[in-house]
């Protein structure tokens, strides 16, 4: 007789782990080849662990609640001699290997292989550069256990909350051990109170960096727009001068404001543009409705007002949400380039950065003159647009900001 372990299987391709939900048989009791014995749930299924051989189950090492990883010792079964293995776990592997910490990352094999060579327990990957902000073999918190998820959800933290955070399990996953001690780290550490605004924020952008996002760059030539804003009563601000071009721009071609849902694009109703306003620990954004069809100068009193209204943070909900694009004046900082990111809703955030005089070559006059010149960059989900067609709504944008007398 001999004892053949029950191993927890590999479940799926990126599976690391698996909670243990019922123990479908007792120990003591008799199975078959392939006879359900455990019930598993892991992120996408509930699944079960089957049995390795016919035999008696010898004892159980699990609980239920409680998570394992890929590769982890469940149980054992007593077999006789005449009981062959027949499943796809590891019956015919030294059982040193088993027991070798680096064979949680091994996946098992759907057939009976040959002895393989041993490797030490104290083997382990090394980074190849020294001075790594955190070992190349960890991967941070990758995959997450139901229970992991509970205890996060009981402290009212994310996943992304957790980003550096070394797992030091099966496919570096982080195990509830980790978990604790990366709370108690915290304990000693100095905290402050984040504000709602800026948990509100952060919600937003891990939300909008869930889409594959990209940002093309263009420079243009504020000396028109200036002008035309010197000979203007009331007078517009550059950031009001972009938010029209980039409305007139997209009345002309909606669907590159469009937002991918499942296998179709969803074209804007309203050219509602929003644009950026620093508040305290945040940043809100008013809303201008149909700011294709309004000439710009009749939205100065308007834009001034949603400025005022966000600094106060008073903003009236009916000039809050469901706009298709922003601006963001990052120019005001003393930015020259940035990549703003689009709000979870939105394809489209257009920056506009600070004016630098340089020299610009005058091809009738043969001589260089000084211009003022700024970068605009308009970032946008790929999924929506690809580099040439956002090349060609910024070149427009271009062309509008520089014949200002058309906005």
């Amino acid at each position: 007789m001999s004892q053949t372990p029950i191993l927890m299987p590999q479940l799926g391709e990126s599976i690391a782990e698996a909670t243990v939900i019922e123990l479908l048989v007792s120990a003591g009791e008799r199975v078959e080849a392939g006879q359900d014995i455990i019930e598993v749930e892991t992120q996408k299924a509930t699944m079960n662990v089957t049995s390795p051989c016919q035999g008696v189950i010898e004892s159980f090492l699990v609980e239920p609640g409680d998570s394992y990883a890929v590769g982890e010792v469940l149980g054992h079964v007593t077999d006789t001699a005449k009981d062959a293995p027949s499943t796809t776990q590891q019956q015919d592997l030294p059982k040193d290997l088993l027991k070798d910490e680096l064979f949680e990352s091994v996946k098992p094999p759907e057939r009976p292989v040959a002895p393989m060579e041993h490797k030490p327990a104290s083997a382990k990957i090394k980074p190849t550069i020294k001075g790594l902000p955190v070992p190349a073999h960890f991967t941070g918190a990758q995959y997450m256990s139901p229970r992991m998820k509970a205890r996060m959800h009981e402290l009212g933290l994310r996943e992304a909350d957790l980003a550096g955070v070394a797992g030091s399990g099966a496919g570096g996953r982080v195990t509830i051990q980790d978990f604790e001690r990366f709370l108690t780290e915290l304990e000693q550490t100095r905290l402050t109170q984040a504000s709602s605004m800026r948990v509100a924020v952060a919600d937003a952008m891990q939300r909008s960096w869930s889409r594959p996002l990209a940002t093309v760059g263009q420079p243009v030539c504020l000396d028109p727009l200036l002008k035309h804003r010197s000979e203007s009563d009331p007078k517009p601000g550059p950031a009001l001068y972009a938010l029209r071009a980039l409305a007139l721009a997209l009345s002309e071609n909606s669907a590159t404001a469009g937002r991918l849902i499942g296998h179709q694009i969803a074209h804007p109703a309203s050219i509602d543009i929003g644009f950026a306003v620093e508040a305290d620990d945040g940043v809100l954004v008013p809303v201008i409705r149909e700011a294709d069809r309004k000439p710009l100068q009749t939205m100065v009193e308007e834009y001034q007002q949603l400025v005022e209204w966000a600094r106060m943070r008073k903003l009236p909900s009916h000039a809050t949400g469901r706009s298709i694009a922003t601006i963001t004046n990052f120019g005001t900082f003393g930015l020259t380039w940035a990549t703003p990111i689009p709000l979870p809703e939105q394809t489209l955030v257009l920056g506009l950065g600070a004016g630098r005089k340089i020299p610009s070559w005058n091809e009738e006059k043969g001589v260089f003159q000084p211009i003022l010149e700024a970068e605009m960059t308009l970032s946008f989900d790929h999924r929506v647009l690809d580099g040439g067609a956002a090349g060609r709504l910024l070149s427009r944008i271009n062309a509008l900001m520089t014949q200002p007398s058309l906005l």
